[in-house]
């Protein structure tokens, strides 16, 4: 028996001022304590709650029970509950919002991962609402696939890897009183990710990521997203250093549209003021300076500073942020003298 402990206190600062996204700011803590328990060296089991409150609002965002079981077989594992989110897939952010730790922190489904020492394969399904006889909204589900391949031979300074990411969106039901129709929509990226190692003090390496990426309205009524196919290119090129890391990013998307994907990226508006708004040719260059700072084992301080430039409109956009993240377990007991894989 453990307790397990996960604090997270975030602050980001969008100073948007396009007809894709506003601007807002995002400033509160998340807190997960839990127990864990071994009924087998295989089987994890974790229970806990969830609590959200953001700054400037003292009511809880958020107050969640936490329920996990892991069962690992030598490189596989298989979840249920509240799986692993956000990060844990692995996605770039075109595909996945990096937003989404903070905005939907829990994800909750199942999740089988495979992390060898060449293949990442992370298969999940997100059930977000669930719909009863009679509600009157729809049934919301998420899912998809994260993989990479590594090419690069083993204790190379390259690595050098394939990915491939896939994700699904429905909204539907056949059991409610709305009349409304069925949505789904898939996108998916393939892409080259490289990086080569230095052995110096101060730069560490340099890593180049590219990836071709699909949008695909696969509703059964027309209407539903603004596009039926759209497309993008994304290419990424970062050097890394003891002091701080330093990314260049070039994204050109074509009727593209994520629904679980960054805001900045889409081609349709997510505003308030102009949701009508489309932009079918979008071409964005993304500066992102980046620090991780280790302050013990079970805590790191996270700061960045991100411009972007709309080449379309001549727009300066920025955000900067800084996250704190905290996790330890502490040992209860181990009565059986049990061993442990999968924490």
């Amino acid at each position: 028996m453990r307790i397990s402990l996960y604090a997270f206190v975030f602050f980001k600062d969008n100073e948007y001022f396009n007809k894709i996204i506003e601007g807002y700011t995002l400033y509160g803590t998340q807190l997960n304590p839990q127990l864990v328990y071994y009924p087998t060296k295989n089987l994890r089991l974790e229970g806990g709650v969830f609590l959200w409150k953001d700054f400037g609002n003292p009511v809880l965002q958020q107050v969640r029970p936490t329920f996990r079981a892991t069962w690992t077989q030598g490189k596989q594992q298989i979840i249920l509950g509240n799986i692993r989110p956000h990060l844990h897939h692995n996605y770039i952010e075109p595909m996945l919002n990096f937003e989404r730790v903070m905005l939907n922190p829990l994800e909750e489904g199942i999740q089988v991962r495979y992390n060898g020492t060449r293949l990442f394969v992370d298969q999940w399904v997100d059930w977000q609402r669930q719909q009863y006889r009679y509600s009157n909204f729809q049934e919301e589900v998420a899912g998809g696939v994260s993989s990479s391949y590594r090419i690069s031979p083993d204790g190379s300074r390259w690595h050098v890897a394939i990915p491939f990411q896939f994700t699904a969106t429905h909204r539907g039901g056949q059991i409610d009183t709305l009349d409304r129709p069925l949505r789904t929509s898939f996108n998916e990226a393939l892409g080259l990710e490289a990086r080569y190692r230095f052995t110096g003090p101060a730069l560490q390496a340099v890593r180049f990521n590219g990836y071709v990426l699909g949008f695909q309205n696969y509703s059964f009524t027309p209407g539903q997203f603004p596009f039926k196919y759209g497309r993008a290119l994304y290419l990424n090129a970062t050097l890394e250093s003891k002091l701080v890391d330093v990314m260049v990013s070039y994204w050109q998307g074509s009727r593209f549209v994520a629904p679980l994907g960054g805001d900045l990226y889409q081609s349709a508006s997510r505003t308030v003021s102009n949701p009508d708004f489309l932009d079918p040719k979008r071409q964005l260059v993304f500066v992102r300076l980046m620090r991780d700072i280790r302050i013990s084992d079970a805590a790191a301080l996270t700061a960045r500073v991100e411009p972007v430039f709309d080449l379309n409109t001549g727009l300066l956009d920025y955000s900067l942020a800084m996250y704190l993240n905290f996790r330890q377990e502490w040992l209860l007991g181990n009565v059986g003298k049990r061993a442990r894989v999968g924490q």
